[in-house]
C-alpha cells in the first residue's frame, strides 16, 4: 500500500516539477537554497507543484552535511514559529467578541507555521519517513540547542496524530517474513543483541517463541516497535535460559506464562511517541485468543539506571553528606562496582544487600524532575504493570553487569488491573508492587535505620 502511494506521489511530483522553475540553484551551501523553497511551499496552492517542491526540499536537505542540517533546523526554529502579531490581533478580536468564529481564528493564528510546513512536506514521496529522519537529526542536537524544543514539540504534536493507534497494524514476525524486515529486526534490537541469522531464528521460529511488531501504512516495511515473547510454564528469573542456543522447546499449548523479554523502539525520530502500551495490550489479546491456557503475562526487564544510581550515591549530596547509603552498604556497593570495572561477574556474597537496595531504588529513587529514576520502570509502571519480583543474576552479560550488577526484574500485567494500576501511578505516583518487593525494601530500611542509630 505504501509503495503504491509513493509511486502516485512520485508521478505527481514529476508532473509538478515540469511546471516549476527551481532557478537552477546549486544544492550546496549551508542551507542549499532551502529558505526560499520552504516559504514557497507554504504559499503554493497547486497540489502537483506542492509535492514537487516538497520532494526538492528533502533532496536538498539530505544532501547537506551535519552542519548544514543544523542550520536548517535553526531556520525552522527562528523563522517558522507563531506569527506573534497575527496571534495578538486574533486574541484581541476574541476578547472583544468571544465566539466560535473568533475562537477558531485565534486557534489558527496561534499555530506555528512549522506545523503546516510539516504537513505539506509529508506529501512528498516517503515524506513521513523523511520527516521522522529529520526529527532524528534534531534530537541529536537538542541538548546543545535547547531552543529547538519548540520545533521538536511541533514534530511530536503531529506525529502523535499521524501515528495514532488506529493507523498501526500488528504483525507477527516469523521465518517467512521478508528478509528486508528481518534484517531490520536484527539491526534494531536494543535490549539483547541478535547475533546474526541463526540467533534470530532461535527467537522467532520455535513453537514457544513469538515476535510481534507494529507497522504504519506509510512505513510499511519498517517496524516502529517490536516485542519478543517466550512462552513458558513459570515466570523466568534470568535471560540466559531464554536465549540459550541449546534448549528443548515446549508445546505452546502447555504454556501458562507469556514473558515479554525484549521491547525495542525502532525509530529514533519517534522517541516520545509511545506505542509500547498499545503493543503489549494487543499482543496479550492476540496470545489469549491463540492460547487460552495462558494465565500470566510478565516481562523480564533490564534495570538500566541502577548502577548509575548507585554510583551517584557514592558522591556527596548537596549538603555535603552522603546520600542514602549506610557505611556498610557503601563498602559493598564500592566492591561490587569495582568487580564490574574489572570485568568480573557477581557472586552471591552480597546478593541480599544489593537486591534490597534495588527494591528500595524502584520504590523511592527519583530524578531531578521528580520521576522514577529508572526509564524502564517508568514505562511499565506507567502502562499499568505491577512490579512483581527483583531477580539476582538475571543478566550476567557485560551489558547487564554494567547497567545493573546483573539484576533484572519482572513486571506483571494483570488485564483486569492494568487501568487501576495506571491511574494509581499517573495520579498519585503510587507504585504497585508485589509484597515480596515491599519486604525487600522494608528489610533495607530496617538495616539502614539500625546503621544510622548505631
Amino acid at each position: 500500500m505504501s509503495t503504491f502511494f509513493n509511486e502516485i506521489l512520485s508521478t505527481i511530483a514529476e508532473r509538478g516539477r515540469s511546471l516549476i522553475d527551481f532557478g537552477g540553484r546549486e544544492r550546496g551551501g549551508a542551507r542549499g537554497g532551502l529558505d526560499e523553497l520552504l516559504e514557497r511551499l507554504l504559499s503554493e496552492r497547486g497540489e502537483a507543484s506542492g509535492v514537487a517542491i516538497a520532494r526538492e526540499i528533502f533532496a536538498r536537505y539530505e544532501d547537506l552535511d551535519a552542519t548544514g542540517r543544523h542550520d536548517v533546523i535553526d531556520m525552522l526554529t527562528d523563522r517558522f514559529g507563531v506569527d506573534l502579531d497575527g496571534a495578538q490581533q486574533a486574541a484581541e478580536a476574541f476578547l472583544a467578541e468571544p465566539s466560535e468564529q473568533t475562537g477558531r481564528a485565534l486557534s489558527e493564528a496561534s499555530e506555528p507555521r512549522r506545523q503546516e510546513l510539516f504537513r505539506r512536506l509529508n506529501m512528498a514521496p516517503d515524506g513521513t519517513a523523511r520527516l521522522v529522519a529529520m526529527r532524528s537529526d534534531l534530537l541529536k542536537g537538542l541538548r546543545a540547542n535547547p531552543d529547538w524544543a519548540a520545533t521538536d514539540a511541533d514534530f511530536v504534536h503531529l506525529f502523535g496524530s499521524w501515528f495514532n493507534r488506529g493507523f498501526l497494524v500488528l504483525r507477527r514476525i516469523d521465518w517467512q517474513t521478508p528478509a528486508a524486515i528481518l534484517e531490520k529486526i536484527i539491526r534494531y534490537e536494543a535490549v539483547h543483541e541478535i547475533d546474526g541469522w541463526e540467533d534470530l531464528r532461535r527467537r522467532i521460529d520455535p513453537p514457544d517463541r513469538r515476535l510481534y511488531a507494529f507497522f504504519h501504512p506509510r512505513l510499511s516495511d519498517d517496524p516502529l516497535i517490536f516485542v519478543e515473547v517466550a512462552l513458558t510454564t513459570d515466570i523466568p528469573t534470568a535471560i540466559p535460559p531464554i536465549l540459550a542456543q541449546e534448549r528443548d522447546p515446549i508445546d505452546p499449548r502447555k504454556a501458562t506464562t507469556a514473558t515479554f523479554y525484549s521491547i525495542s523502539n525502532c525509530q529514533q525520530g519517534l522517541a516520545g511517541v509511545s506505542f509500547g502500551s498499545f503493543l503489549i495490550k494487543q499482543v496479550v489479546a492476540e496470545l489469549t485468543r491463540e492460547l487460552p491456557g495462558l494465565k500470566t503475562f510478565v516481562t523480564l526487564s533490564p534495570v538500566p539506571g541502577f548502577a548509575a544510581w548507585l554510583k551517584s550515591q557514592l558522591e556527596p549530596g548537596e549538603d555535603g553528606e552522603a546520600n542514602v547509603l549506610g557505611e556498610d552498604e557503601r563498602a559493598i556497593v564500592e566492591a561490587a562496582l569495582a568487580r564490574v570495572e574489572r570485568g568480573e561477574t557477581m557472586d552471591g556474597e552480597h546478593e541480599g544487600v544489593l537486591t534490597q537496595l534495588a527494591a528500595w531504588y524502584f520504590l523511592n529513587a527519583r530524578d531531578r524532575k521528580g520521576r522514577l529514576f529508572d526509564p524502564v520502570a517508568r514505562f511499565h509502571l506507567g502502562n499499568g504493570a505491577m512490579l512483581e519480583r527483583v531477580n539476582w543474576a538475571g543478566d550476567p552479560s557485560p551489558r547487564g553487569l554494567r547497567q545493573s550488577l546483573s539484576i533484572m526484574v519482572n513486571y506483571r500485567y494483570e488485564p483486569d488491573e492494568i487501568e487501576a494500576n495506571h491511574e494509581a501511578f499517573a495520579r498519585e505516583g503510587r507504585i504497585v508492587a508485589a509484597p515480596r518487593v515491599h519486604r525487600l525494601a522494608r528489610a533495607r530500611n530496617a538495616v539502614h535505620r539500625d546503621l544510622v542509630a548505631g
